[in-house]
C-alpha cells in the first residue's frame, strides 16, 4: 500500500528533475544587413528567380553549438553558446533575404522551384564559428551555381573573417553575423550577374 502512494507522491517531482544540461539565458541568430522593402511585390514573370538549397556542412556544424578552431587539427565548442536553429538554415535564409534586396531575383523555396526554377544555389558551409589562432569569426561557402537553361555547375569559394574581442558567447553571434553577411553580398553579386 505504501509503494503506490510513494509513487504518487514522487509524480508532481518529476517535472522538477532534469538529466539535460542547462540550457543558455539565451539563443544566438543571424542578423541580415539588407532585407526586403515590407509590401514589396515580386513575380517571377517579371523579375528573374533562384532556388537556394540549405547548404551541407560538415559534423562540426551539424548542430546548434558554435564551433571554435582551437588548433588546426581540433575543435572546441564556445561555452553557453547555442543558435536558435542550424547554422546552415541560418546561413540560407540571410542568403535569401541579401539575394533579394541586392539583386530582385525572386527567391524561390523547393516546393515553388518545380514550376519556375530559374538559376538554382546549393554548396557547403565550411566553416561557420571562430578561429581561437586569429580571434576573429570565419565563414567559409563552396557555392554551386547552375544558371538558367544550362546543365554547366559553376563553383566558386567565398570566404570573410572579422575580428572578434574575446571568444565567449557574447561575441559570437555579432561577428559571425558580420562575416555571414559580407560572403552572403559575395554571393549575392555573383549571382546577379
Amino acid at each position: 500500500m505504501k509503494t503506490p502512494f510513494l509513487l504518487l507522491a514522487a509524480l508532481p517531482l518529476a517535472g522538477c528533475i532534469s538529466f539535460a544540461a542547462k540550457p543558455p539565458p539565451s539563443l544566438l541568430t543571424l542578423s541580415a544587413d539588407a532585407s526586403v522593402p515590407v509590401g514589396q511585390d515580386q513575380s517571377s514573370g517579371t523579375a528573374k528567380s533562384v532556388t537556394i538549397q540549405v547548404p551541407s556542412v560538415p559534423q562540426s556544424l551539424a548542430t546548434a553549438r558554435v564551433p571554435v578552431q582551437a588548433t588546426p587539427t581540433s575543435i572546441a565548442y564556445v561555452k553557453n553558446a547555442l543558435w536558435a536553429e542550424p547554422p546552415a538554415r541560418l546561413f540560407a535564409r540571410l542568403l535569401s533575404d541579401t539575394m533579394t534586396a541586392r539583386t530582385g531575383r525572386v527567391v524561390l523555396s523547393g516546393a515553388q522551384s518545380t514550376i519556375d526554377p530559374g538559376a538554382r544555389l546549393s554548396g557547403e558551409l565550411r566553416s561557420f564559428g571562430l578561429d581561437a589562432a586569429t580571434q576573429s569569426a570565419v565563414v567559409v561557402f563552396d557555392a554551386s551555381l547552375i544558371r538558367v537553361n544550362t546543365t554547366t555547375i559553376e563553383k566558386r569559394r567565398f570566404e570573410a573573417h572579422v575580428p572578434v574581442g574575446a571568444i565567449d558567447a557574447t561575441s559570437a553571434a555579432p561577428a559571425i553575423s558580420q562575416a555571414a553577411n559580407q560572403v552572403a553580398v559575395q554571393v549575392a553579386d555573383w549571382v546577379g550577374r
